[in-house]
C-alpha cells in the first residue's frame, strides 16, 4: 500500500515534465496511475472477501502511537475503486479537455495526481492521526485545484472559501479523534476504536460529556468535508474549478470522504450509549434537510454545472443518512449508493464538460436540439440520469429500492420520518434530473441552436463507460451485495438485501408516487419556477460566513491599527506584558511549587559579581552615550561568564566570554554609523513605566525559575548525561558531546540558523554582488603611494607623517611586509602598539582555536567555541590592517565557509546511514599512527569541524559586510567630500576628518 502511494508521490512530481514532454497526451500515460490502484484493489477482492483483509504497518513515532497502518477491508476497497477508476477515467477525458494550449497543464496534472494519492492514503489507513494527515493533504490539493485559473477572481474566492471551511471542520475532528484515542478503551488503530465503541467500553469511567463532546468534533469534520448543511454553500462555489475537477473532486473524491468518515465509524458510535442520540440526531437531521435543501436549490440554477452542484449536496445528504443511521439494512443501500453515485455524478460532470467543450455554454436557457446533434451525450446522460433519480434498472435505483425497504421495514417513529423526507427529497431529484436533460439536450421553442466548435471521440469516452457501469452494476445487484456485505455486517440489525424486484409493497407505492409527482413539478416548472421567485433568495450560511470574515477583518484592522503604531518601545510593552500576565497567570492556577530550600549562592563571590551585573545592567539604562552603553553591556556580559565560572561551568563561560567579544565587536563596527549619542530622552512617566515594567519581567522570570526547579516530579534527563556521554558519545566533556551527538538535531537546526542569518544580513549591507571580487592590499596602492603630486608628499612630511614605500619596493635590510593591508590606511590613522599586538597574538589564537577543536571532546572547548578564536584572530588582523588585510588573511567568500561547514556536519550525520546506524550517531575509529601510537577518533569530530567552519564563516561574513563593505562605503563618502588641505593655515574641520575617518574600524576602536 505504500508502494501504491509512493506511486502516486513520484508520478505527481514527474507529471509537470512528462505533460511538457507530451502535452495533453500526458494524461493518458498518468492515467495508469490511479487505474493501479483500482486493479490492486480488484486483485484482492478474494482475500477481502475471505475475512482476511490485506494489511500492512511501519512504525513511525511510537511515542505519538503515529504509525504507517494501512488496511484494505470492504470500505476502503469500494472507496480505492471509486478513487481510482474514476480518477483514471477524469484523466482520461483531461486528455481531450483541455486544449494544446492550455497554460499551466504541467501543475494541473501534479496536483490531480497528488489528490488522488491523499484520498487513496485517506480510505486505506488504519491509524486516526495519519488519517488526519490525509485528511487536510486532501484540503491542500483541492484548495489548489480549485483555484486552478488564478487569474480569476472567483476561483481564488472559491478555493479560499472551500479551504476555509474544510479546514476549520478539519481541525476540530483532529480534536476529537485525539480525544477517543486517549480515553479509556480508545485507540489511534481506527478498527481498535470502532470495535471498542461498539462493545461499549469506550469511555468508560471518563467524564460524561467527553466522548459526546468528542464525538460532535468529528462529525463536525464530516460535515463541513461533504458539504453538508451549514456549510453546504462551499461546493457549489467550487464550481469554479475546471469541470473535470468538479468530476473528481465534487463527486467522487473530496466529498465522499466526510461519507467515509461517518460509514467507517456508525458501526461503532452510531450505538454508543453516550453518544448514540448525537449521533443520530445530528446524522438524519442534518442529513435529510441537506437533501431537501439542495434539492430545492438545484431547480433554481440555470447553469447546467449548478444543477448538479446543488444536485451532489442534496444527494450527499442522502448518502450521510443512510451509512450513518446505524443499521445493517439501511447502511447496506447506503453503501450502494454510494457507488452509484461516484458512477453517475462523475458521468453528469463530465458530460457537462463536453457539452460546454462542443458549443462554448453550459446556460441552459441557451442550449437547445443537442440531442438530435449529440444523440451519444444525450443517451449517456440519459443513463446516468436513471442511476441518480432512480429508475430500474440501474444501481441508483437498486440502492434507493434497498433503503426504502429497509426504512418500511423498521417502522420506528424516527425511521418513518426519515422515509418521508427521503420520498420528498426524491421527488426535487427527479424534478430536476428532467430539468437538467431538457435544458441540455431538448429543443427549445425561440431558442437558436448552438453551433458546434468541435468534436471528440476521446472526451465521450469516460461518461459512456460510467454510464454504462451504473447499469451493468445495477443489473448484478447479488454481486454487488456480496462485495458490499462485509462492511454493513458491522452495523446491528437484520440483514438486507439488494434486488432488481422487490415485489409489491410499500417502497413500490413510495416510488411511483415520487415518479408522478417529479414529473408533474417538471411538466409544471414554469409554475414551480414563480413559486420560488416569490420568496426572496437568502444568502443564509454563505452570508454568514462572508459576514464572519469581514468582522473579522474588521476586528484584525482595529488590533492592528491599536498595537502595530510603529513604535518599538510600544511593541515591546505588549509583548512583555502578555508574558508576564500570561506567566504568572498559568503558575498561579496550576499552583506552581516551591522548591523546599532556597540557596542564594554557593559562594559569597557569586554574591559579588551579580551585584555587579545588576549595577552594570542599570547603568545601561541611563547611559546617555551608544559606546558608554554597549561597554556596560559587555560588563554584565563578562560578570555572567564569570557566574558560570564560578559555577563549575569552565565550556560556557569560555563560550559566553568568546560571544560576549565578537558581540561587542560587532556593536562597535554599526556604531560607526550611528550617532554618538542616544536620541532624545522619554518623557518622566514613560521612563517610570518602562522601570516598572522591566523590574515586572524581571521578578516573572526569577519566579518563573524557581517553580520550574520546585515543580519538578522526575529526575532531570540530565542525571543520566555523564554516563550515556561517555557510553554512547565517547567523550567525557558533556556538554560538547550533548552538542555534537545527543542534541546533534538541536546543533544542526542553530548551525544552519546561523547561516541564514549571516546571509540575509549581508544581503542588507552590500550593495553590490557578494560573490564579487574580496578587496585585498595587493590590488591597491598604499596611502603613502596615493599621495599624488610632488605637493602633497612635501606637505605630508611638513606634518610629520610617515611614509611607507611604494608598493613592489622592498627597505633595504626588510623582507615582504606582513600586515599588508596596513599600507592601504592613512599613516595618521595607523596604530603601531595594534599592529604588533596583531603579529603576536593571530597565530596564537589560530593554533588555540585547534586546541580548542580537537580538545573540546573531552576537555573544555569545542568546534563553536574553537570558531569563536579563530575568529577572534580574524577581527585582530581586520582592526590592525583594514578591509584589505582581511582579504589577505583569509582570500574566501564566507559562503564557502558556511556552506561548507553545514555540508560536512550534514553529510557525516548521513554516513551512519551507510552502516545500518541512525543519523548523526558517534562512531569510534581505532587508527594507528607512527608518532602518536593508537588513536581513538570519535566521528562527532568531523560533526564538530562543520560547527568550526560555520562559525568563521559567520564571524567573516559579519567582518565582511559590517566591517569591509562600511570602511567602502565610508571610503567612497570620504573621496566626495571635500578635502583637508595639509598646507591650509586655518584649522582642519571635524566634521570632514569624521566623514573620512569613520570608514575605518580601527580608528573607531582606538
Amino acid at each position: 500500500m505504500l508502494q501504491l502511494l509512493t506511486i502516486h508521490l513520484v508520478a505527481a512530481l514527474a507529471a509537470p515534465a512528462i505533460v511538457g514532454r507530451l502535452g495533453r497526451r500526458a494524461f493518458l500515460v498518468l492515467a495508469a496511475v490511479p487505474a493501479a490502484a483500482a486493479v490492486w484493489a480488484a486483485t484482492r477482492t478474494p482475500q477481502m472477501l475471505a475475512g482476511d483483509p490485506p494489511s500492512q504497518t511501519v512504525a513511525w513515532v511510537p511515542t505519538l502511537h503515529l504509525e504507517l497502518a494501512f488496511r484494505l477491508d470492504a470500505l476502503s476497497w469500494l472507496m480505492t475503486l471509486v478513487v481510482g477508476g474514476v480518477g483514471a477515467l477524469v484523466l482520461v477525458a483531461c486528455a481531450a479537455y483541455f486544449s494544446s494550449t492550455a497554460t499551466a497543464l504541467g501543475r494541473f496534472a501534479g496536483l490531480f495526481l497528488a489528490f488522488a494519492g491523499a484520498m487513496l492514503g485517506l480510505v486505506l489507513t488504519d491509524n486516526s492521526l495519519l488519517l488526519y494527515v490525509f485528511w487536510e493533504l486532501t484540503t491542500v490539493f483541492s484548495y489548489l485545484l480549485i483555484g486552478h485559473h488564478h487569474d480569476r477572481q472567483s476561483s481564488r474566492r472559491a478555493a479560499q472559501q472551500a479551504i476555509m471551511v474544510t479546514t476549520f471542520g478539519g481541525l476540530a475532528m483532529l480534536g476529537g479523534l485525539v480525544v477517543l484515542g486517549e480515553v479509556e478503551g480508545g485507540s489511534y488503530r481506527i478498527s481498535e476504536l470502532v470495535s471498542s465503541a461498539a462493545s461499549g467500553e469506550l469511555g468508560a469511567g471518563a467524564p460524561p460529556a467527553l466522548v459526546p463532546v468528542a464525538v460532535a468534533a468529528i462529525l463536525l469534520g464530516a460535515l463541513t468535508k461533504s458539504a453538508l448543511v451549514p456549510f453546504s454553500f462551499w461546493l457549489p462555489a467550487a464550481m469554479a474549478a475546471p469541470t473535470p475537477v468538479s468530476a473528481y473532486l465534487h463527486a467522487a473524491a473530496m466529498v465522499k470522504a466526510g461519507v467515509y468518515l461517518v460509514a467507517r465509524l456508525a458501526p461503532g458510535l452510531a450505538g454508543h450509549t453516550a453518544a448514540a442520540d448525537l449521533w443520530r440526531w445530528s446524522v438524519l437531521g442534518l442529513g435529510l434537510l441537506t437533501m431537501l435543501v439542495g434539492g430545492y436549490r438545484a431547480l433554481r440554477q440555470h447553469d447546467l454545472k449548478l444543477v448538479l452542484a446543488f444536485g451532489t449536496v442534496s444527494q450527499l445528504g442522502l448518502i450521510t443518512v443512510l451509512v450513518g443511521h446505524g443499521d445493517r439494512a439501511v447502511a447496506l443501500a447506503g453503501l450502494a449508493l454510494l457507488l452509484a453515485h461516484a458512477l453517475f455524478k462523475a458521468a453528469l460532470f463530465l458530460l457537462v464538460a463536453v457539452v460546454d467543450w462542443t458549443v462554448g455554454t453550459r446556460d441552459l436557457r441557451k442550449l437547445s436540439g443537442l440531442g438530435r446533434r449529440m444523440p451519444v451525450a444525450a443517451t449517456v446522460g440519459a443513463l446516468a440520469l436513471a442511476s441518480m433519480v432512480g429508475l430500474p434498472p440501474a444501481l441508483g435505483y437498486v440502492a434507493k429500492e434497498a433503503a426504502l425497504e429497509a426504512l418500511v421495514h423498521l417502522g420506528g417513529p424516527a425511521d418513518i420520518l426519515t422515509l418521508v423526507a427521503v420520498a420528498a427529497g426524491s421527488v426535487l431529484t427527479l424534478a430536476y434530473g428532467l430539468r437538467f436533460w431538457w435544458g441540455a439536450f431538448c429543443r427549445k421553442d425561440g431558442v437558436t441552436e448552438p453551433t458546434a466548435q468541435r468534436t471528440s471521440r476521446l472526451i465521450m469516452a469516460s461518461p459512456v463507460v460510467l454510464s454504462v457501469l451504473g447499469v451493468l452494476l445495477g443489473l448484478a445487484p447479488t454481486a454487488v451485495e456480496s462485495v458490499l456485505a462485509p462492511h454493513a455486517d458491522a452495523y446491528p440489525g437484520e440483514a438486507g438485501h439488494l434486488t432488481l424486484w422487490g415485489g409489491f409493497g410499500v417502497p413500490l407505492l413510495i416510488t411511483v408516487t415520487v415518479l408522478v409527482l417529479g414529473t408533474a413539478m417538471f411538466a409544471g416548472r414554469r409554475a414551480v419556477e414563480r413559486f420560488q421567485r416569490a420568496f426572496r433568495d437568502t444568502d443564509g450560511t454563505e452570508g454568514l460566513y462572508r459576514a464572519t470574515l469581514r468582522a473579522v477583518d474588521n476586528l484584525a484592522a482595529d488590533v492592528t491599527a491599536l498595537t502595530q503604531r510603529g513604535s518599538l518601545p510600544a511593541y515591546l510593552s505588549i509583548i512583555l506584558v502578555t508574558a508576564v500576565t500570561v506567566s504568572l497567570g498559568a503558575a498561579t492556577v496550576d499552583e506552581a511549587g516551591w522548591p523546599e530550600r532556597l540557596r542564594p549562592w554557593d559562594t559569597p563571590a557569586q554574591g559579588v559579581v551579580a551585584v555587579v551585573v545588576a549595577a552594570a545592567a542599570l547603568l545601561v539604562t541611563r547611559a546617555r552615550r551608544r559606546l558608554k552603553a554597549i561597554l556596560l553591556l559587555g560588563v554584565a556580559g563578562y560578570g555572567v561568564a564569570l557566574l558560570f565560572a564560578l559555577h563549575g561551568a569552565p565550556d560556557l563561560a569560555l563560550t559566553q566570554v568568546l560571544v560576549e567579544t565578537v558581540t561587542l565587536v560587532v556593536f562597535v563596527l554599526v556604531l560607526r554609523r550611528l550617532p554618538a549619542y542616544f536620541s532624545n530622552r522619554p518623557l518622566a512617566r514613560s521612563r517610570w513605566w518602562r522601570a516598572f515594567l522591566g523590574l515586572a519581567v524581571g521578578v516573572t522570570v526569577i519566579l518563573l525559575g524557581v517553580m520550574a526547579t520546585g515543580s519538578r516530579m522526575h529526575q532531570s534527563v540530565a542525571a543520566d548525561y555523564p554516563d550515556e556521554a561517555y557510553q554512547y558519545g565517547y567523550g567525557k566533556n558533556i556538554v560538547n558531546v550533548a552538542l555534537v551527538d545527543i542534541r546533534a538535531w538541536d546543533t544542526m537546526g542553530e548551525i544552519s540558523v546561523l547561516l541564514v542569518a549571516a546571509t540575509g544580513v549581508a544581503s542588507l549591507v552590500f550593495l553590490r554582488m557578494r560573490v564579487g571580487r574580496i578587496d585585498r592590499a595587493t590590488d591597491v596602492q598604499p596611502a603613502s603611494s596615493a599621495a599624488g603630486t610632488p605637493d602633497d608628499l612635501a606637505a605630508r612630511l611638513r606634518h610629520g607623517i610617515m611614509l611607507d614605500p611604494p608598493r613592489g619596493v622592498r627597505s633595504p635590510g626588510r623582507g615582504r611586509r606582513w600586515l599588508q593591508g596596513a599600507g592601504g590606511i592613512e599613516p595618521r590613522r595607523r596604530s603601531v602598539i595594534l599592529e604588533i599586538g596583531a603579529r603576536i597574538v593571530f597565530h596564537t589564537l589560530l593554533v588555540f582555536s585547534l586546541f580548542l577543536l580537537f580538545s573540546g571532546h573531552n576537555a573544555p572547548g569545542g568546534g563553536f567555541a574553537g570558531g569563536l578564536i579563530a575568529g577572534i584572530a580574524l577581527v585582530v588582523r581586520y582592526l590592525a590592517g583594514g578591509r584589505q588585510e582581511l582579504g589577505e588573511a583569509v582570500p574566501l567568500h564566507p559562503g564557502h565557509l558556511l556552506g561548507t561547514g553545514l555540508f560536512l556536519s550534514a553529510g557525516v550525520g548521513a554516513v551512519p546511514l551507510l552502516f545500518g546506524g541512525t543519523v548523526l550517531q558517534s562512531t569510534i575509529l581505532d587508527v594507528h599512527l607512527p608518532v602518536f601510537g593508537d588513536v581513538h577518533l570519535a566521528t562527532a569530530l568531523f560533526f564538530d569541524i562543520g560547527v568550526y567552519l560555520v562559525v568563521i564563516g559567520l564571524v567573516l561574513d559579519i567582518l565582511r559586510s559590517l566591517g569591509a563593505e562600511v570602511d567602502r562605503h565610508g571610503e567612497i563618502e570620504g573621496n566626495q567630500a571635500p578635502d583637508v588641505a595639509f598646507d591650509s593655515p586655518q584649522p582642519v574641520r571635524e566634521d570632514a576628518v569624521h566623514v573620512r575617518s569613520r570608514g575605518t574600524a580601527g580608528e573607531a576602536v582606538r
